[in-house]
């Protein structure tokens, strides 16, 4: 399984989603991911919609294989769910 994650430096639930991305990544050797600053990737909120294929507001947002999940709640959520690890 691979996580992107696109948020900005300055978000804190960003760094949380970064932070479970980490242990995960730590805990099983099924994941993986990579963080996407869009402030230095220039990456816009429509680029964002445009690759989610709904309208976001907010950063984090996560993509697992290449599925929207959503942000980190959304994220916290989905881990606790399939993979039986709290955030």
């Amino acid at each position: 399984m691979f996580a992107v994650i696109f948020g900005r430096s300055s978000c804190p639930y960003c760094v949380r989603a970064k932070e479970l991305a980490e242990k995960l990544t730590a805990e099983r050797d099924d994941f993986d991911y990579r963080y996407v600053d869009i402030q230095a990737e220039g990456i816009t909120k429509a680029d964002l919609e445009k690759t989610a294929g709904k309208p976001v507001s907010t950063v984090p947002q996560i993509f697992l294989d290449q599925q929207h999940v959503g942000g980190y709640t959304d994220f916290a959520a989905w881990t606790k769910a399939n993979l039986g690890i709290n955030a």
